[in-house]
């Protein structure tokens, strides 16, 4: 492979996704159009073609990379099968990544948000089996509830109190 041409490729591709979340931040994903980005971007259309089959391509791809980006902060505690339900890294991942999770969640894409990775034997020990997929979806909703107003603020509180209000909210399940 030309590495030369990898990293201008990969430039370009971060050019492209900047504009994107940029252009996001103000308008809805139906009203942005390649041309618009195109024009920002500096770049010709065809080139926006070459790395992405329309907005809607560009918008999954940007989702799936904040995706694996999450889900390699518990790389290790997926491989060795133990939740340490630490938060507290996701809360500061948040924090140094807000608009790509403004985006995210802009652009709906929380549906199987992190809570896809949640301790599913810890939630099984703690509730009756029953009814375990209502408390995943009372959590999932919760924590998602709890970023996005974090979010709405600006971060303006820090992830340690972010965590502690999490934990707050488990303090009797002796959870967290």
């Amino acid at each position: 492979m030309n590495t030369p041409n990898n990293k201008r490729k990969k430039e370009t591709k971060d050019k492209i996704n900047k504009v994107f979340i940029n252009l996001l931040q103000t308008k809805e994903i139906n009203e942005i159009s390649v041309t618009d980005i195109c024009k920002l971007a500096k770049i010709n259309r065809s080139t926006f073609y070459v790395n992405y089959l329309d907005i809607y391509d560009l918008a999954d791809k940007i989702g799936q990379e904040l995706e694996q980006d999450v889900l390699s902060l518990y790389q290790e505690e997926r491989e060795t099968n133990h939740n340490s339900n630490n938060f507290l890294k996701l809360f500061k991942h948040i924090k140094d990544n807000q608009l790509f999770y403004k985006t995210y969640f802009k652009l709906k894409m929380d549906q199987n948000f992190i809570t896809q990775e949640y301790d599913y034997h810890l939630s099984k020990k703690l509730y009756d089996d029953k009814y375990i997929d209502y408390h995943m979806e009372f959590f999932k909703a919760g924590l998602n509830a709890i970023i996005k107003k974090w979010l709405s603020n600006e971060c303006k509180e820090s992830p340690e109190e972010i965590e502690n209000i999490l934990k707050s909210e488990y303090k009797n399940k002796n959870l967290i």
